[in-house]
């Protein structure tokens, strides 16, 4: 049998001799700035269409609207009667009540401060925005926001098939850009020393086809880890995309998407982060995970939660010394 067929057998390992974190091997030499730099001005580059993730499909099907302030404007988003989104402006038109504390009445968006019903057509002024589902995301186009020539759908990353992962998204905001957001997961090589808790062994690799191949171990004791291979890769300048490529969940996706919820160019910035976990296996026993999917999700989130914790402080951190233009990425 040889190593990969064993590891794709057996996933789990045991570490006979962990490295106490003091004495893992430095990675600050290879984590070069010019190095994260040209990664970040390569994805600044790319398209959007000025499509932004507004947050999880799930979030949009409940009896109040999906809102989210996106680049300083008011945006709500949810299910018309055919049960399609419907998404446009969060503030009613009558008087300028905030559509995000309004019900949802059988597909008709009911403003609670007058009554007013909107059910995704143009009315007073108030005009629908294009709107997109994914299965997991749901994305706005805001072309008076973007600036850039528009797209009919948001460049979706490749994802395994929805029906047979399990998928969770988790939502965290930030004091900070959404370039200080991409930066950070365009730094694998903080994942070891910055979560130890979470990864370990880990090695960057030559570049792979214009993303970063990094082997990790992820750890579920000190000594019992699941050695994995993943690639990271940017395809926008406010997403970046983690997938596994060998080991346990080849094909399983983590993509991080960077909403700015401040006008550009605001003194204080915030930034949301979206990140969407799909998970999958050809193991005969990943059935029973997608059964227990709705008790997975909690727990998928709370990992990325815990994750967030670090990795907003770096992208926090990143922003105020790039206001104080001490920082040279």
């Amino acid at each position: 049998m040889t190593r990969r067929a064993a590891r794709n057998r057996y996933p789990l390992r045991l570490r006979r001799h962990p490295v106490p974190w003091a004495r893992q091997p430095p990675t600050w030499r290879d984590a070069r700035p010019s190095l994260i730099a040209d990664a970040l001005r390569a994805a600044q580059a790319r398209p959007t269409g000025n499509w932004y993730v507004v947050g999880a499909s799930r979030e949009t099907a409940g009896d109040r609207p999906l809102a989210r302030t996106v680049a300083g404007e008011e945006v709500v988003v949810w299910r018309g009667r055919a049960g399609a989104p419907v998404a446009g402006p969060g503030i009613c038109p009558h008087l300028g009540a905030p559509l995000r504390d309004s019900p949802v009445c059988g597909g008709v968006l009911r403003c609670h401060w007058h009554g007013l019903a909107l059910d995704g057509s143009p009315y007073a002024g108030w005009q629908p925005y294009p709107v997109h589902d994914d299965g997991v995301l749901v994305w706005v186009r805001l072309d008076h926001v973007g600036g850039e020539p528009p797209l009919p759908a948001p460049l979706v990353p490749g994802r395994p098939v929805l029906a047979r992962s399990v998928d969770a998204v988790y939502t965290g905001v930030g004091r900070c850009e959404p370039e200080d957001v991409v930066a950070n997961r365009l730094d694998p090589w903080h994942g070891a020393w910055l979560h130890p808790y979470s990864f370990a062994d880990l090695t960057v690799l030559p570049d792979a086809d214009g993303g970063i191949a990094v082997d990790v171990s992820f750890t579920l004791t000190p000594r019992l880890v699941v050695p994995v291979r993943a690639v990271f890769t940017a395809p926008g300048p406010r997403t970046v995309v983690m997938r596994i490529t060998d080991g346990e969940g080849t094909g399983s996706v983590v993509e991080t998407h960077a909403t700015p919820l401040r006008p550009p160019g605001h003194a204080q910035p915030h930034t949301a982060v979206v990140e969407a976990v799909l998970a999958t296996s050809d193991r005969p026993g990943f059935a029973a995970a997608r059964a227990a999917a709705a008790l997975l999700r909690p727990l998928m989130r709370g990992t990325a939660r815990r994750l967030w914790r670090d990795d907003l402080a770096y992208a926090e951190r990143r922003y105020h010394l790039r206001s104080l233009t001490r920082f040279p990425g």
